[in-house]
This record gives structure tokens, sequence and C-alpha cells, in this order.
């Protein structure tokens, strides 16, 4: 019985660590840069603007991951908002849209939007 007991809660932990491992690789954006340049055919000055803002989101989003609850849902939210701003200013109509869908399938099949 004390082995069953000590399985279970093992388990239980490993399942909670494993939780939480997920739910912080969720917030991982790490993309590859010369897969998005060529999706949005961008050009060298765009591709390093987008590198430079990518950068900042990807870090806001790690920050978000340790947050806690509302403070979490917040911290995403600004990053979203602060990303898709600078990106509408670096890229053209046609690019903006297809980064729009990009990134709302991305957050959407993390479970953070």
């Amino acid at each position: 019985m004390v082995v069953a007991m000590m399985t279970m809660t093992m388990s239980f932990a490993e399942n909670e660590n494993n939780s939480a491992v997920k739910s912080v690789e969720a917030y991982d954006m790490t993309v590859n840069m010369r897969k998005l340049a060529v999706t949005l055919g961008l050009t060298y000055d765009q591709m390093e603007a987008v590198k430079d803002i990518h950068r900042q989101f990807s870090n806001e989003m790690m920050m978000a991951a340790t947050a806690d609850g509302d403070e979490r849902e917040k911290l995403v939210d600004s990053a979203v908002k602060k990303d898709v701003r600078y990106m509408h200013y670096v890229l053209n109509d046609k690019q903006y849209r297809t980064y729009l869908m990009l990134l709302n399938t991305t957050l959407q099949n993390r479970g953070l939007k």
C-alpha cells in the first residue's frame, strides 16, 4: 500500500511538472526567421526590423510565462498588442495580413488566445 501511494504521488508530481513545462513551452515564440521572411516576402531591411521586433516579443512572452494568472494574461495581451503595432509599421498591408494570420493561429494552437 505504501508503494502504491508513493507511486501515485510521484506520478501526480510528474504530471504537475510536465504541465508547468508545457505551459512555459507554449510561450516560447521562437520562429525560423528565414522561413518567416520567405513567407512574408520581406526585404532585407524589413527582415532586420522584424528580427528585432520578434526578439522583443519573445522576451516579453517568456516573462509572461513566469507570471501568475491574471498578470500573465495582461502581459500576453500587452506583448501581442505591441508586436502587432510594431509589425504594422514595418510590413505592407499584404504582409501584415499574412503575419496576423500566422500569429493568431500560433496563439490559438498554443492555447494562449
